[in-house]
This record gives C-alpha cells, sequence and structure tokens, in this order.
C-alpha cells in the first residue's frame, strides 16, 4: 500500500483588510514545491468580516519512499517507489 505524507501551507493576502493575493508570489512557491515533489490537493481561503479573504490554506501531498533499514538512505531511486 502506498503511504503519503502530507504538507500545509498558509498563504496571508496583503493589504489593509486582506483580499490582496499576489498571484505570481503563490505561483512560484506552488512550483517549488511541485519541483519538491509536493502535489496540491485543495485550497480553500478562510475570510474575515466583510467577505475579505484572511488566509488561503492549501494541502499538498507526496509518496512517501522507505529507508534502507539501519541506514537512513533513500532505496533506489528517490522519485520512484520501492517495492
Amino acid at each position: 500500500m502506498e503511504k503519503f505524507e502530507y504538507k500545509v501551507v498558509t498563504y496571508d493576502p496583503h493589504g489593509f483588510f486582506g483580499g490582496n493575493v499576489k498571484e505570481y508570489q503563490i505561483e512560484n512557491q506552488l512550483n517549488q514545491l511541485g519541483n519538491d515533489g509536493w502535489e496540491l490537493v485543495g485550497c480553500t481561503s478562510s475570510n474575515q468580516s466583510y467577505g475579505a479573504t484572511k488566509s488561503i490554506v492549501c494541502i499538498f501531498k507526496r509518496r512517501k519512499f522507505p529507508y534502507l533499514p539501519d541506514t537512513g538512505v533513500l532505496s533506489g531511486n528517490h522519485r520512484e517507489p520501492v517495492g
């Protein structure tokens, strides 16, 4: 059975009332996480008064890879699962 690890990242919009999202900053971080093997599973926003966005919460997952016993070294290619 495959095993996964998860990561939660919170983005805070800028501006006095929130809601000023800088897409390029989020996009750059999403691309970096994707290069590191993280897959975006979902995003949601949390709102404060009057519907302004307080934060954007994104959840990522990636496959866990087993380590060789007593070595702390990944088995085989770290991008391929070990049977």
